[in-house]
């Protein structure tokens, strides 16, 4: 998302790029002014026929959680992989840990991640979760615990599953937030 790495901005809305079924066409000469394609379908998100509902969702608690956390106004994120062959991205803000991973068809079973901050790390918000229309890989119960193990330049780390094509973020639950 782009509110994650980007600085203060949040380029999102419903429908989002890769989730409108139709193009987005603002009047120009190309198409005779016309407002047709100039619109949001913002009626998709309660359709229960569509998927929609679920980016709806998925949306409704990503910024719930930027309420709560703050990363918006919170200094850039750090991040401690970007690795090409596994399309793993993590990074840490405003206390949080996020990992993504793009890998259309490989999950990670004990994925090593770095952090600044050591503890007890829960996941708060989960891709693949069922309310977002996911498979529901993940048991939200599990804890996940640094050791004093650097790693990608961070000084602790931890092991973590992380499934294919899924974004997860983690609390450490020992500050308070």
């Amino acid at each position: 998302s782009s509110d994650l790495l980007g600085g203060e901005g949040y380029l999102n809305f419903i429908g989002n790029e890769f989730g409108h079924p139709e193009w987005l066409d603002f009047p120009r000469k190309g198409n005779n002014e016309s407002y047709h394609y100039a619109r949001r379908q913002f009626h998709l998100a309660t359709d229960e026929c569509l998927r929609y509902r679920f980016l709806y969702y998925f949306d409704r608690d990503m910024n719930k959680l930027e309420e709560r956390f703050g990363w918006l106004a919170a200094p850039p994120a750090f991040v401690s992989t970007k690795h090409e062959g596994d399309k793993i991205i993590a990074f840490e803000r405003a206390n949080l840990l996020f990992i993504f991973n793009f890998n259309s068809s490989k999950s990670f079973p004990e994925y090593r991640v770095g952090t600044e901050l050591s503890g007890k790390y829960q996941i708060v918000l989960d891709s693949d979760a069922a309310e977002y229309g996911g498979h529901q890989r993940l048991d939200h119960n599990t804890e996940f615990f640094t050791e004093p193990r650097p790693f990608n330049d961070r000084p602790n780390s931890l092991l973590i599953y992380i499934p294919s094509r899924v974004a997860i973020v983690l609390q450490n639950t020992d500050l308070q937030n």
